[in-house]
């Protein structure tokens, strides 16, 4: 056999002529392999590509859905503090729609459409969401929830409370009404008063002013309540007091009829600054009374400063007026010049000085020093009094040369001019 000469080109060998190779032992030729094809590396990247696209997506809609959520919380509650307290006015016939559009373009939600959807889904399914006309009370930039919860409450069943101090007018009280309600006036409830309302303690004939015939008192006011609805509960209240006072047969037994009583205490509650003196500024007046009725040529007036001074603002005189010249302006409360009650109470008194108005105290007894030196000590009476301390208590007298002494001594301490 011929030697195969590793230099010659492999076209040149005859076939039948190579000789037997003895190659080296390959690890890789272990017969466990045969028939193992290795996957080819481009045959995985469509895969990859798959996997890293819906990655991506998913990556995407995570971030859309995120920022889609941020602004749906957003419009559900904006951020920053809620605003101070409005007045929102709900018209009939308004649609949960309509509502919506008016609630963002105030201001008190941040979307419309949010609102819309917040509400139907808080609302079952067999229910819809109560609109009720009437005032309500929303604060700007709120919680949609909040909003939905006030509205869900109708206005008949939102108050607020208010206090009439004892011995305010009607004029203050329609001032203090307007300032604390929204849907109230002061306007409105001057006219309200002007209506024919009954009161149990009105003179025969009616009366020309409610003046003296509404309790001053704390009140619950609902946003769906009006002017003359407050009036009524307020006339009400003064009646049932009258009536646990027992005004009727009190009165009678003072010889007075009860208006006549609410005009007293009226007084009682301008002038009276603590509770002792109430009862005693009380005998005062029902004693100038008593003279007056008795001595018709002579009467003995009230002399009722606040008196004047509510009639100078009925009159609408100028307030800066001296009062050396308003006691002598006539006036149905001038009681300087008129010799009996003004003609109608000049404030609404509360329960105390209609108390001290029907049970006045006793005039004072022959050993208290403003009787000693009378002639019939026994026959002393209270008929004057004057403010003469810091707390506004005052001192009694039962003549003039004694009153004119106490006058004295207050315009040194600077409490009279």
């Amino acid at each position: 056999m011929t030697q195969l000469d590793p230099l010659l080109p492999e076209a040149e060998v005859d076939a039948d002529d190579r000789p037997a190779i003895d190659w080296p032992t390959d690890p890789w030729d272990n017969s466990d392999r045969t028939g193992t094809v290795e996957r080819l590396r481009r045959q995985t990247r469509p895969l990859k590509w798959a996997v890293y696209g819906m990655m991506c997506v998913t990556i995407v809609m995570i971030m859309i859905a995120g920022a889609v959520g941020w602004w749906y919380l957003e419009r559900l509650n904006p951020p920053g503090d809620p605003g101070p307290v409005q007045g929102f006015t709900v018209a009939e016939g308004e649609t949960l729609e309509s509502l919506s559009e008016r609630l963002e373009e105030e201001g008190f939600v941040a979307d419309a459409s949010v609102f819309v959807q917040y509400v139907e889904n808080k609302t079952d399914d067999d229910e819809e969401f109560e609109i009720v006309p009437g005032f309500y009370e929303l604060r700007p930039n709120d919680h949609v929830g909040n909003v939905m919860g006030r509205l869900g409450v109708p206005p008949a069943q939102t108050s607020r409370s208010v206090t009439f101090p004892e011995g305010f007018t009607l004029a203050q009280m329609g001032r203090r009404v307007g300032t604390e309600f929204e849907t109230l006036s002061a306007d409105g409830f001057a006219l309200a008063a002007e209506e024919e309302y009954v009161s149990l303690w009105e003179p025969e004939g009616g009366v020309t002013s409610l003046e003296g015939l509404l309790f001053p008192d704390t009140y619950e006011v609902s946003n769906a309540d009006s002017e003359g609805q407050l009036i009524e509960r307020m006339i009400a209240l003064m009646e049932r007091v009258g009536n646990q006072e027992d005004m009727v047969d009190k009165a009678a037994a003072l010889g007075r009829t009860p208006y006549e009583i609410l005009i007293i205490a009226s007084m009682i509650e301008r002038e009276a600054q603590t509770a002792e003196d109430r009862p005693k500024i009380s005998r005062v007046i029902h004693n100038r009374l008593f003279v007056s009725a008795n001595n018709p040529d002579d009467p003995f007036e009230l002399q009722i400063d606040a008196a004047v001074l509510y009639g100078r603002n009925q009159l609408g005189i100028d307030p800066d007026t001296p009062f050396s010249e308003l006691r002598q302006i006539p006036s149905d409360w001038n009681t300087y010049l008129l010799p009996g009650l003004p003609k109608t109470p000049i404030a609404n008194p509360g329960r105390a000085s209609i108390q001290a108005a029907l049970n006045p105290s006793p005039n004072p007894p022959p050993g208290d020093p403003i009787c000693r030196d009378l002639p019939q000590p026994d026959q002393c009476f209270y008929f004057f009094y004057v403010r003469t301390g810091e707390d506004g208590s005052h001192t009694f007298a039962a003549t003039g040369e004694q009153h004119q002494a106490n006058v004295d001594q207050a315009a040194a301490d600077g409490f009279v001019e």
